[in-house]
């Protein structure tokens, strides 16, 4: 563990909220709830939808310390970095783990994010962001999000197809790898779980859960029913049944998003409350500034556009 932070407190995994019969909707926060269940780590459950693009989410807090999303390749990186919860200490010098990773957070992870803001036109990617937002917010950061997850992608107009079929190439033959690998083994490395293992079975639960019937990715995968059974008995295992590790019911939970760092929280009471206070202030700055943001971006590029034919029709 960093430093000389406190973790003789509870543990609390913050996510986005539930949705579609999934404790998080999140493909970010879902496998660290995840990886908590299957080390059978006690933990409470609570959420956030206050900042919807936020890349914090999730994080994990115990005592004074805080794991964000957005630091050291993500909650659970961090978390085996700093000796909180390793299930992979023994299996990172395999041949196999770098390759398994490669494919479950490359090739699957590139293939959902198509599938969520591209390939299904949104529609599960808005409920789970948006929906708790006013009509015309949602929409605009929802379009601001698209746009930014294509240029991630690398999709443009003049590549879209190619890159749609490279995309589900890809997953395909990540699926048919990991399902040879698999086998009807209970987890990815035989006996023991992995990180790999929440990784590849939050993006099973998600495609299945989540996206519509209509998935091109969904469909690709149900092919492959040696990865179902094994998601089935996963779920049904570690994630339904009652054991000592089970959160409990979801709460709100109303926290800060100033934090930077895995830094320790020596607020007094009073302290939080005040900063409570203007949280509600922050939160509606946060949706106005980017609306406001939005807005300008599109007016610029819409000007842009103009020229551009202005240009073409005076050749």
């Amino acid at each position: 563990m960093e430093g000389d932070q406190d973790t003789s407190g509870g543990f609390t995994l913050v996510t986005r909220k539930p949705c579609f019969g999934l404790p998080t909707a999140c493909p970010n926060c879902l496998p660290a709830y995840i990886y908590l269940k299957l080390a059978q780590l006690p933990f409470q459950l609570a959420f956030n939808s206050t900042f919807p693009d936020s890349d914090e989410l999730p994080y994990f807090e115990t005592g004074t310390y805080v794991a964000y999303n957005n630091e050291e390749g993500g909650v659970i990186e961090k978390l085996k970095k700093d000796g909180v919860v390793n299930l992979d200490s023994q299996l990172q010098s395999l041949p196999d783990y770098l390759s398994l990773k490669a494919l479950i957070l490359s090739w699957l992870e590139e293939a959902l994010a198509y599938e969520m803001w591209v390939g299904t036109e949104g529609v599960s990617a808005w409920k789970i962001y948006y929906s708790d937002l006013p009509w015309v917010i949602s929409k605009v950061l929802f379009y601001k999000q698209t746009y930014m997850a294509k240029t991630r992608l690398g999709i443009i107009k003049e590549n879209s197809e190619e890159r749609e079929k490279q995309i589900y190439k890809r997953a395909s033959d990540a699926y048919e790898a990991l399902s040879t690998r698999l086998g009807e083994h209970k987890f990815l490395f035989e006996d023991r779980p992995s990180s790999l293992d929440a990784f590849f079975l939050s993006h099973i639960l998600f495609a299945i859960q989540v996206l519509p019937e209509t998935s091109v990715l969904r469909t690709k995968l149900l092919e492959h029913g040696n990865l179902v059974r094994y998601a089935e008995k996963l779920k049904l295992e570690f994630l339904e049944a009652p054991s000592s590790s089970s959160s409990p019911p979801l709460h709100s939970f109303p926290s800060s998003f100033s934090r930077k760092g895995s830094k320790p929280k020596g607020k007094s009471k009073t302290e939080k409350t005040e900063e409570e206070k203007k949280f509600k202030k922050r939160a509606k700055f946060f949706l106005a500034a980017q609306f406001l943001a939005v807005v300008i971006y599109l007016s610029v590029m819409g000007g842009v556009s103009n020229d551009e034919l202005e240009y073409e029709d005076d050749e």
